[in-house]
């Protein structure tokens, strides 16, 4: 039963009242969220102000997990049980098994993989087993409470409402959930970085065949994968610039403000659609939590957000989060591998995964002490089993089902000290940096993310060939699993073995300014740079991407002038500085003038004549904003010179490693590819109906309810702040929606009082239902570079004009 609490609505509608009352509401609504509905059942009240951005107050952590369970159901209903048949395994079952995922929980490729490897996760009672666990190792009591909670509200939510999205009205696949499923999601999102990616190579992995074939292949000599093929293959597996998430994050001390506060400026690259999508709220239980921010869909906690003293956002990581060991198989059984001499039998997991209109398809996955047995991660990096070798996966973030404990424990932190030691006392983050300032003018960076224990002294002793050219390349280690002497060990500040404690993170505490953007820890300050750590983590003294160093540039820069506000937080968010036309455009405009007869020869042998995109180059003004002349014909000219000409071809100036910002840089005029580049660029916009100087936002844009909305930024190769990658499509005007890019965006700052100064915007919205009023109306905002101004202390909240109260309930 859902009903609006008569107090409420009438503290919001009086003004007098509402003015003399504020202070009291907390306790009044939990006061009322404690009488709940008769038989005990769980409730929560919900205050929505502007976007249908919700307010959720409850007496404990069951009650909070409720009312984020039922506001998340209301807004994301089909998402949320998409990704519910994807951890039980049923994919094929219900969608067929050649169809792909969304890729929001995995890297599978197709649903009948994705089934293999979740329906034995299942079966082997994986997610159960770490609930099981004590804390600090496993879950905390409070997050268990928030978990059944959201289960029942999600469940509470289906039962009393109807779906109106499209997407899933009447679809057999929309169920009931348990707290175990709600596990299971937090299970997929902490091995997105390791099994998840792996989950082809896991549910394909089979030992040599038996009968004649299998005994020619057991006799053949041994498949070698090249040394150098691999390095590189790892290293483009590895690289977090070509993930779908990504983001920015900056900190500024008090030192560089205007009034000794900290700001935060949190720009998460994150999917426009799916599973892995950000959803807004408020979560406040009197006297004990009260945070604002965005959650992952699916998590009962805020991932990204602020409170009254502290800000904080995560930038995906560097660090490796797996490591592989090569074994050394019994020569009578394939099956069996050997460790120190004895061997150990592998476990066979066999999974039945029903099929749509088809019989159900059974598979072993086989299962070692280092973790499941791989045949490869990803195309470029075969990993053959053969009679005498196979691969073992092992992925620490496996055993850890802590992120939510550690979200949970940050939003409680007071400073960006006691977000630091959320992170040591919980150690759930998997494959995340965290950057956060604080009221008090401090500033943190530091990568406390889940990484097995692999010492540089580890690697070195007991790589194999194949380990000793990707763990420099990528710092993906390959290690010896034969030997007992090369087991990975523990820290004495970890919670689990085999991964590396706390202390050994690279960590950056009140520097002027602390940033990141997906590079490695070494220039969260470029004056101040991180050195000393171990190659897993990530690499030192290399080129930056274009984003970091453009991102460099800027921080710095404001840290320099001072006195900045949250406006300037804003203004940088938007600015969508170019930083690859800054270093390319003139020269590339005089590349393009020098051309015999202003003609080119396209990719496909065409001659196309580039006369004049000559001055439109010479007249963009270097940004990516959606009214900006030029820059859809550089942004086309751009990826097509970097995706053919390598770096060494492309720069006049080298990379430097005591001038990594500045470099490289000067592009080299008679650089091969940069004529076909500019004739591609040209046909590329012609076949889009676009004018060489038209405006960006006349093809870039999504459409949402009819209407096309354009929309500002760039793709990672221009190195815009406001990252948005957008597929190529000429036919439908040429870049027709956004795949990611800025997702919760937030920019917070505090004035002294109890309120912290904070802007807001969650770009695709927070619906993904069409028939939403909350479906597109952020969407719209972010086309015209508006924020939410967020309402946190009661006042702020019970003031909005769009105030709607409700208090869902528990039925029992």
């Amino acid at each position: 039963m859902l009903r609006t609490r008569p107090l409420l609505r009438r503290v919001a509608l009086t003004g007098a009242a509402l003015l003399a009352t504020t202070a009291a509401i907390p306790q009044a609504a939990a006061a009322a969220g404690d009488t709940g509905p008769s038989g005990g059942g769980l409730s929560a009240v919900i205050r929505y102000t502007e976007n249908g951005i919700p307010h959720i107050l409850a007496r404990d952590y069951a009650h909070l997990g409720f009312g984020t369970g039922w506001a998340q159901a209301a807004d994301q209903v089909c998402v949320l049980a998409d990704g519910f048949v994807t951890v039980a395994g049923e994919r094929s079952r219900w969608f067929g098994p050649e169809a792909a995922p969304d890729g929001s929980l995995s890297s599978a490729t197709r649903n009948l993989t994705s089934d293999l490897y979740f329906k034995g996760v299942r079966e082997a009672g994986t997610v159960e087993k770490l609930l099981a666990t004590p804390a600090p190792a496993g879950p905390g009591k409070d997050l268990r409470e928030l978990m059944r909670g959201w289960a029942a509200g999600y469940n509470a939510w289906l039962a009393q409402n109807k779906i109106t999205d499209p997407a899933c009205k009447g679809a057999g696949w929309v169920r009931p959930v348990t707290a175990t499923d709600v596990a299971a999601r937090g299970f997929a999102v902490s091995v997105l970085g390791g099994q998840g990616r792996g989950i082809d190579g896991i549910t394909a992995a089979q030992p040599p065949a038996a009968g004649p074939a299998g005994a020619e292949a057991r006799t053949a000599a041994p498949q070698e994968t090249d040394p150098a093929a691999a390095a590189e293959a790892a290293r483009e597996f590895f690289d977090t610039t070509r993930y779908d998430m990504g983001s920015n994050a900056v900190a500024f001390a008090g030192s560089t403000t205007a009034n000794g506060s900290g700001l935060l400026l949190g720009n998460p690259h994150y999917p426009w659609q799916g599973g892995r999508r950000f959803w807004q709220s408020q979560q406040t239980i009197p006297g004990e939590l009260n945070v604002s921010g965005g959650s992952l869909l699916g998590t009962a906690v805020v991932n990204i957000g602020f409170n009254e003293k502290v800000a904080w956002s995560h930038t995906v990581a560097t660090g490796t989060p797996v490591s592989l060991h090569q074994l050394t198989l019994d020569p009578v059984d394939p099956t069996a591998y050997l460790v120190d001499g004895v061997p150990e039998k592998m476990t066979g997991r066999t999974v039945t995964v029903p099929v749509a209109g088809g019989d159900p398809v059974t598979r072993t996955q086989w299962w070692t002490r280092y973790g499941p047995v791989v045949s490869n991660l990803g195309p470029g990096l075969p990993l053959p089993w053969t009679a005498g070798t196979a691969y073992a996966l092992n992925d620490p973030n496996a055993a850890n089902l802590r992120g939510s404990d550690t979200a949970l424990a940050m939003g409680k932190a007071r400073s960006v000290g006691g977000i630091q030691d959320a992170l040591r006392r919980t150690q759930g983050l998997p494959w995340v940096n965290t950057v956060a300032a604080d009221s008090a003018g401090g500033t943190l960076f530091t990568q406390s993310q889940v990484l097995p224990r692999i010492t540089d002294e580890l690697a070195a002793r007991c790589s194999t060939p194949l380990g000793r050219a990707t763990y420099p390349a990528s710092g993906l280690a390959v290690l010896d699993g034969a030997r007992g002497d090369c087991a990975l060990g523990s820290d004495p500040d970890a919670v689990q073995p085999g991964v590396f404690g706390p202390g050994k993170a690279p960590t950056l505490r009140d520097a002027p300014y602390a940033e990141n953007s997906n590079d490695s820890a070494w220039l969260a300050n470029a004056e101040r740079p991180l050195t000393g750590y171990e190659r897993i983590w990530g690499n030192v003294a290399t080129p930056r991407s274009l984003r970091t160093r453009g991102a460099i540039e800027d921080v710095a820069g404001m840290a320099a002038k001072g006195r900045l506000t949250v406006a300037d937080l804003q203004k940088q968010q938007f600015a969508n500085r170019a930083p690859a036309g800054d270093l390319a455009a003139a020269d590339a405009a005089k590349a393009c003038a020098a051309l015999p007869g202003g003609k080119a020869t396209a990719s496909d042998g065409a001659t196309v004549d580039v006369s004049a995109a000559c001055a439109v180059l010479a007249g963009w003004d270097r940004t990516a904003d959606s009214g900006s002349r030029g820059a859809l014909l550089f942004d086309r000219f751009w990826r097509r010179l970097t995706a053919t000409t390598p770096a060494k071809d492309l720069w006049l100036v080298p990379f430097s490693a005591t001038d990594p910002v500045r470099t490289p840089r000067t592009l080299n005029q008679a650089a091969p590819g940069i004529g076909r580049a500019l004739a591609d660029a040209v046909a590329d916009l012609k076949a889009a109906g676009s004018a060489l100087d038209a405006p960006l936002g006349e093809h870039q844009f999504v459409v949402r309810g009819g209407t096309r909305l354009p929309v500002g930024g760039g793709t990672e190769a221009l190195g815009v702040w406001n990252k948005i990658e957008a597929p190529w499509n000429a036919a439908a005007g040429g870049y027709p929606e956004v795949l990611h890019g800025s997702s919760h965006v937030q920019a917070v700052g505090w004035n002294g009082g109890h309120c912290p100064v904070a802007r807001t915007l969650l770009t695709y919205s927070q619906s993904a239902n069409p028939n939403s009023p909350y479906y597109a109306d952020q969407t719209r905002m972010f086309s015209q570079e508006r924020w939410v101004t967020s309402r946190f202390c009661e006042r702020d909240i019970l003031t909005s004009p769009k105030l709607k109260v409700v208090w869902p309930r528990e039925r029992r």
